[in-house]
């Protein structure tokens, strides 16, 4: 994953004080290094970094609510919430289920940017678009059509993994990314005619009626907790017989659920009601993982559904 964030007080004093605490915190010393975070947020109260990393040692020493107050002031002092202290809520249950913070989202990938491959192909064994292709073939081959089409979408293109995957059946492709370091990196790839910075259902909307043949999502959709507008826009978007293909992380339970990885989880039942809300036919939804997490891998689904 990527680097740590920092963002700075502003107040040099309160970023040594900051440092200290990192240090001790790395050392075990969580109960020094609280007390030191909470000096520099004396001398600096809207210091994010301070307040969030305060927030995740009370965690860690079982204290709950002093957590829950930290990473509010941590979103309170940044209001683009780039640490996702919103997330940390969340799973707290300290707020409802909601979209991720958009300020989170881009910041993360473009931390990530320069190492992306490197840690989903060499680390996390990383398989959602080959999953995807072997899928779109087995239902294209079902309908006895060709395997090929003009336009496409690759949304949450990242640096083109899917893309690279899909190159030979895809005449036209269009990458949207909410990340432009990420958007760099799939534009030296030269397998995109268009490329836009955007987050998903946004770039989707200002696409035209019937444009486009094929849309993918790999791994995308783990980032959006309410699949509902996006499943509308591909249903607009998409061409008669068009299809949609996209992997979720899956969980047991009903409906959505915000996972320990800070990536929502989609129940089975939950991504099959909202694919037949959004007027599209299931055509294919199988359990298959799309990558490893701590050596295991982790539940997923390979779904795809078709404009009739």
């Amino acid at each position: 994953m990527p680097t740590r964030l920092f963002l700075s007080s502003g107040d040099l004093l309160a970023d040594r004080r900051f440092e200290f605490a990192r240090d001790l915190q790395s050392k075990g010393d969580l109960v020094a290094a609280a007390d030191l975070l909470l000096q520099a947020t004396e001398l600096a109260p809207d210091f994010a970094s301070a307040w969030f990393t305060l927030g995740e040692i009370r965690l860690e020493l079982g204290e709950q609510e002093a957590a829950i107050s930290a990473f509010r002031n941590s979103r309170e002092s940044d209001p683009d919430d780039r640490h996702g202290a919103a997330l940390r809520l969340m799973r707290l249950g300290a707020e409802e289920l909601s979209a991720m913070p958009r300020g989170y989202v881009q910041t993360l990938f473009d931390q990530y940017a320069p190492r992306f491959e490197a840690s989903l192909l060499g680390e996390l064994n990383y398989r959602a678009p080959q999953l995807l292709l072997k899928a779109v073939l087995a239902v294209r081959a079902a309908a006895m059509k060709p395997a090929f089409f003009k336009r496409a979408i690759d949304l949450g293109c990242g640096t083109g993994l899917a893309a690279t995957a899909f190159a030979k059946g895809v005449d036209h492709f269009i990458g949207i990314d909410l990340s432009p370091r990420m958007i760099e990196r799939a534009r030296a790839t030269g397998l995109y005619a268009q490329l836009e910075v955007a987050e998903m259902v946004e770039g989707m909307r200002g696409r035209p009626d019937a444009s486009v043949d094929l849309i993918l999502a790999a791994d995308s959709m783990i980032y959006l907790p309410d699949l509902a507008p996006l499943l509308c826009e591909a249903k607009r978007v998409l061409v008669a017989g068009g299809l949609l293909a996209f992997t979720v992380e899956t969980h047991r339970g009903e409906g959505v659920i915000l996972g320990e990885g800070l990536r929502y989880a989609h129940g089975a039942g939950y991504v099959r009601a909202s694919v037949e809300a959004g007027g599209l036919a299931l055509s294919r939804c199988e359990e298959l993982s799309a990558r490893h997490e701590d050596n295991a891998p982790v539940p997923g689904l390979v779904v795809v559904a078709a404009k009739t």
